[in-house]
């Protein structure tokens, strides 16, 4: 015995990991390929933008490159993981802190997505308090002198690039959220005043057919009684007009079921007048079984097969054309095949309701028409089926007989109308703006732009914040006591003497020998010995790249201000 999966199963779409909620399509793709090289031109602006700043420096080969590479899976699938994108991206940004403006991106997708304010606020803190943890746990690892640094570096980062974006972000996603909400109440307001005016018209014309069926039936009837009364006395008196008293008399009686019909096209579906009255049985497997008998009692055969369900779940409208088809159709046997045999089947699934009539050729021709009949019956049954988006197919058979098949949905959803309503009904109806596609997509370019421009801001004030806490660690930093040798890296040489010395620097100006021609950058710092015959010593630190290539010592003259009161002569 062998099992397989049901075609619903088979069938459902699968979410693509870059997808966020209710996205779908190839675009996807394209838009995570531009994401890509987007988060590569990020990680490389910090890389080159802060090289000044020592832990900026993709130092760690390939286990460095590794990290990146993960940062940038995890800002492809921030839609899908919300969660996981920016707890992941906090962590990695206390270790590698060049991939912090992606962290800024993903926490700002996060607040916009999660709903839950309590859920996104713990997201954030949770974020909030992992980078610092990361960056105290690898400060040595980064280079940085001591864990105090590691904490300062891990709260700039955390504020710039999770509480700045994620508070932006809650602002956005609870507009996005509201809009949306103005819009649905919009919607229903305007499908509630849509049908009250479409109520107000069917009590309108209830009130016209109930006045016609009153007035003019009542008229017909009284024709009709007296027509079949002078049948009776013409037939003893005047036998050779006998003829055209049943003439009368049949064409009064088909007159009032074309006023019946008429009338039911005025009526809705709950207040129908005439004799065949529709309920809320109409176009049920008993409903229409019941025309089927009622057709067989006239001695016409008919076979009668139903596939699926019954009809009694679909809306009413379904319910009465699929009532109307069947009904029309076997009436126009009865008028034009009378004695031909008829099958009627009706075929229900989870999307269609298919109708089929059809009929041999009848075992009698039929008599010439009398030109008593309107001839709009089909054409009438046309229009209710596309009304309900449906379409009717009535045409003669290679046999000879007559189909006439109706394929309706089964649910037409609220943009369709039924024939009692469709005609006259001028509100408001759902089609697509020649320009909305054009403005979705100006709409999505002004927020890129937008984000653009907040990513650049995010990324200078980060820059800023992170340069402070580099120049706090080296002007803070007291000498390691180790003496500066040629070969050593920058950063050793500053634990060693300390930061930069701009005064020196300004002092040693005109009093410095020449630069290697090799070096590309110097610092300049003061020995600690004490001034001798008004000259200060001050140590010249060259590098070529990353290594000391020329220690050089320096003595410029002290320049002093003379004594207060005293004076100096020629």
């Amino acid at each position: 015995m062998s099992f397989s999966a049901s075609p619903v199963a088979e069938n459902r779409p699968v979410r693509s990991l870059f997808a966020g909620p209710g996205e779908r399509g190839r675009w996807l793709l394209w838009r995570a390929a531009g994401e890509v090289v987007l988060a590569g031109a990020l990680v490389l602006v910090m890389y080159k933008g802060g090289g000044g700043v020592s832990y900026l420096k993709l130092e760690g080969g390939a286990a460095t490159l590794g990290l990146i590479g993960v940062a940038v899976v995890l800002v492809l699938v921030r839609r899908r993981f919300p969660v996981a994108g920016v707890v992941g991206l906090a962590a990695l940004m206390g270790v590698v802190p060049v991939v912090a403006p992606l962290t800024a991106v993903a926490a700002y997708t996060a607040a916009r997505q999660i709903k839950t304010p309590r859920r996104r606020a713990g997201v954030l803190l949770a974020a909030v308090a992992l980078a610092p943890v990361t960056c105290v746990m690898f400060a040595p690892w980064m280079g940085l002198s001591r864990w105090e640094f590691g904490l300062a570096l891990g709260a700039v980062l955390a504020t710039v690039t999770v509480v700045v974006p994620g508070l932006v972000g809650t602002s956005v996603g609870q507009q996005d959220r509201l809009l949306r909400a103005l819009r649905e109440r919009a919607a229903a307001a305007e499908e509630a005043r849509r049908l009250a005016d479409s109520e107000s018209r069917m009590r309108e014309r209830s009130r016209i057919a109930a006045e016609m069926h009153d007035l003019v039936g009542h008229r017909l009837s009284l024709v009709s009684l007296h027509a079949g009364g002078l049948e009776m006395a013409l037939l003893k008196e005047a036998p050779a007009l006998q003829n055209e008293a049943a003439l009368v008399r049949s064409a009064t009686r088909d007159a009032m079921q074309e006023l019946r019909e008429a009338l039911g096209v005025l009526g809705p579906v709950e207040r129908d007048t005439g004799t065949d009255v529709l309920t809320d049985a109409t176009g049920t497997r008993a409903d229409v079984e019941a025309l089927v008998e009622e057709s067989q009692g006239g001695g016409i055969p008919v076979a009668f097969s139903w596939e699926g369900p019954d009809l009694d779940g679909r809306p009413a409208r379904v319910r009465r054309a699929v009532h109307r088809v069947v009904r029309e159709s076997l009436t126009n046997v009865h008028r034009y095949a009378a004695g031909a045999h008829v099958t009627v089947a009706v075929r229900h699934t989870d999307e269609r309701v298919v109708v089929q009539v059809r009929n041999g050729v009848p075992p009698v021709a039929p008599a010439a028409a009398t030109g008593l009949g309107s001839g709009q019956g089909l054409i009438g049954l046309r229009e209710r089926v596309a009304l309900l988006g449906g379409a009717l197919e009535a045409e003669r058979t290679p046999g000879g007989g007559f189909a006439v098949a109706a394929d309706i949905p089964a649910d037409p959803g609220p943009g369709a109308e039924t024939a009692d309503t469709a005609s006259d009904d001028n509100g408001p109806v759902a089609v697509d703006e020649p320009g909305s596609g054009l403005s979705a997509l100006q709409r999505r370019l002004g927020g890129a732009v937008t984000g653009l421009l907040g990513l650049v801001g995010v990324v200078v004030l980060m820059m800023f914040g992170l340069v402070l806490v580099d120049q706090a660690q080296f002007t803070s930093l007291p000498a390691s006591g180790e003496e500066p040798r040629l070969g050593m890296t920058r950063e050793r040489v500053k634990r060693a003497v300390g930061w930069d010395d701009t005064a020196s620097r300004a002092a040693a100006t005109g009093h410095e020998p020449r630069r290697p021609g090799s070096a590309t950058d110097c610092i300049y710092q003061h020995t600690s010995e004490e001034p001798k015959s008004g000259r200060l010593e001050i140590v010249r630190y060259c590098f070529r790249s990353d290594s000391l290539i020329a220690i050089d010592r320096i003595t410029v003259p002290m320049v002093t201000e003379p004594p207060a009161g005293s004076t100096t002569h020629d």
